[in-house]
């Protein structure tokens, strides 16, 4: 069955290519005129001036509502409804991927059996901007009887939510970017704002680094940079490619040929790393046209290779083959003893690169 647009272009006449394309949509003509651009640059800065006065109403109630959140011995809830709701979700994402654990929950079912999830230990963070959502207005009382701490967003400092929150953030604005003044443009950003400075400001004051937001986002490529070791992606056991230092370049190939890293260490008896030779080395060993089944690898061999240890972070082995132009690396432990091998395919593997 085929479905009908409410869209359709509308025949022009003498129409240049400059000249604005007419849309029916639901049988009424509108069109994407030029002053369209005018009209987004003035979204884009009532936006833009909402965010930055709210630079100077930044007052002790954001500490002290800062203060509520890193005194907390529970989870952080946001919760809103509407166009607040979808911020509230965005919110809580981002205090939990920075080291705040906090959740959403929404006010119509939290007050149909969700609100259980609140306890005393909690903080809740209502976002309104009229500050009289009725689905918030309803929770409230359950949420101070649970003891929980509760601050409140809204763009009326005198409303029902403000006045009963244990602390205020004033995120009003001068106007909507809507020309209706309708649809919340200017007055979800700000609040998102507000949302992102808390977060900020949270994770600052708990000393939150790099490698605290890599465990956050384990799937993530700062994730896998900071989280993922050697041992994790090196070649262990019967797959490293290794010869005794008595095997010969016959010896040595054969071993290359069978591991496909593209190398093979070269150890002593105690499996000591010796030296390494790789398929450059084999190359360079062919011009000078020696005995394959007699000459001695380790008289060819690199001494002394670059290497690296099982628990380095597998970003420092890809700095280390940058830095030297390598692609191989043998991995061994604190007494020198090869326990892996890797190469610039693994790292491109693992997604380290």
């Amino acid at each position: 069955m085929r479905r009908c647009s409410p869209f359709v272009e509308a025949p022009q006449k003498n129409s240049g290519p400059k000249s604005a394309v007419i849309i029916q949509y639901m049988n009424k003509p509108f069109s994407a005129a030029p002053h369209a651009l005018d009209l987004a640059r003035q979204v884009l800065g009532i936006e833009a001036d909402a965010v930055r006065a709210l630079t100077q109403r930044i007052d002790d109630n954001f500490l002290h509502a800062l203060n509520l959140i890193l005194a907390c011995k529970g989870r952080v809830i946001v919760s809103g409804m509407g166009k607040s709701g979808h911020i509230a979700r965005k919110i809580a994402a981002t205090m939990s991927s920075t080291g705040t654990p906090a959740y959403f929950v929404h006010p119509g079912e939290a007050s149909h059996g969700d609100l259980g999830m609140v306890t005393a230990q909690d903080v809740v963070i209502a976002l309104s901007y009229s500050g009289e959502s009725e689905e918030l207005l309803t929770i409230v009382p359950a949420i101070k009887r649970q003891g929980a701490h509760l601050i409140s967003l809204t763009g009326n400092p005198r409303s029902s939510l403000a006045l009963a929150a244990d602390v205020h953030l004033d995120g009003s604005v001068a106007q909507e970017a809507c020309p209706m003044g309708l649809a919340p443009t200017a007055s979800t950003t700000a609040a998102l704002a507000l949302g992102d400075a808390l977060a900020v400001a949270l994770l600052d004051a708990k000393g939150f680094g790099e490698e605290d937001f890599a465990r956050s986002h384990p799937g993530g490529s700062l994730g896998r940079r900071l989280l993922t070791r050697v041992r994790d992606i090196m070649h262990s056991n019967a797959s490293i490619p290794s010869v005794r230092e008595g095997a010969t370049l016959a010896d040595a190939v054969l071993e290359i040929s069978r591991k496909g890293l593209g190398m093979t260490a070269i150890v002593d008896d105690h499996k000591r790393l010796l030296g390494i030779y790789t398929d450059g080395d084999l190359r360079r060993t062919l011009e000078k046209k020696l005995d394959f089944s007699t000459t001695l690898v380790s008289t060819v061999m690199s001494k002394n290779p670059r290497n690296i240890g099982p628990d380095e972070l597998a970003v420092d082995a890809v700095q280390l083959m940058e830095k030297y132009n390598i692609s191989q690396l043998p991995v061994v432990d604190a007494d020198k003893k090869l326990v892996g091998a890797l190469n610039m395919h693994d790292l491109l593997k693992a997604k380290v690169i």
